[in-house]
C-alpha cells in the first residue's frame, strides 16, 4: 500500500471512529483508541491527519472552560466518510465496531467525570468532583471527608455513580 492511500485510509478510519463514538474526544483519548490501544494508526501519522482534517474542515476543534480541546466530526466530515468509508477494509470496520460498543461509556465517563481528592490542614480531606461537557463544566461537588480511606471511597464511586448524583440534585432542585 503507498503511502497517500494509507494516509487516506488513516483519515477515514479517525472519521469514523468520531462518527462512532458520538462524542467530542480530547486528543489523548483519540490516540489511546486509535495508536495505543488498538494499532490501527501510527501516533504520527494520527497526529499529521489530525491535522490536516482540521485544515480541511472534516473535524473541528472546541475548548472547555477549563481549556481543554475537544475533536468532533463535522456534516462534511460524516459526507466524505459516507461516500468512502468502504475503503476502510471491512474486517477493520467490524474491529473498530466493536471496539467503541465495548468501550464508549468507559471513555465518556472518563472525560467527563472528573475528580481529585486532597488533604486539608485540619486532616480531613476535599474530594473535588465534576462532570464537565466539551462546553462548560455541568457540575461541580467538594465534599468534605473525615479522612483518607472515605476520600479514595467517594473518589472511586464517582465515575459510575456522578449520572445519578447530578439527576437526583436536578430534581430536587428543578421539579
Amino acid at each position: 500500500m503507498d503511502t497517500t492511500q494509507n494516509t487516506t485510509i488513516s483519515k477515514l478510519v479517525l472519521l469514523y471512529c468520531l462518527d462512532n463514538m458520538e462524542i467530542p474526544l480530547t486528543d489523548a483519548s483519540i490516540t489511546e483508541i486509535c495508536c495505543s490501544q488498538n494499532s490501527w494508526i501510527s501516533y504520527i501519522t494520527c497526529k499529521e491527519v489530525m491535522s490536516d482534517l482540521l485544515d480541511t474542515g472534516f473535524i473541528i476543534e472546541s475548548t472547555n472552560n477549563s481549556g481543554e480541546k475537544y475533536y468532533t466530526i463535522t456534516s462534511d466530515g460524516r459526507s466524505c466518510l459516507s461516500y468512502f468509508f468502504s475503503k476502510i477494509p471491512s474486517s477493520l470496520r467490524e474491529e473498530i465496531l466493536a471496539y467503541i460498543k465495548d468501550n464508549r461509556l468507559n471513555y465518556r465517563r472518563r472525560q467527563e467525570y472528573f475528580r481529585d481528592y486532597y488533604k486539608n490542614a485540619d486532616g480531613s480531606y476535599t474530594v473535588l468532583m465534576k462532570i464537565i461537557e466539551p462546553l462548560g463544566t455541568k457540575l461541580e461537588l467538594k465534599l468534605n471527608v473525615p479522612n483518607r480511606a472515605v476520600a479514595k471511597q467517594v473518589y472511586k464511586r464517582w465515575e459510575t455513580k456522578a449520572s445519578e448524583v447530578y439527576g437526583s440534585i436536578y430534581s430536587i432542585l428543578i421539579d
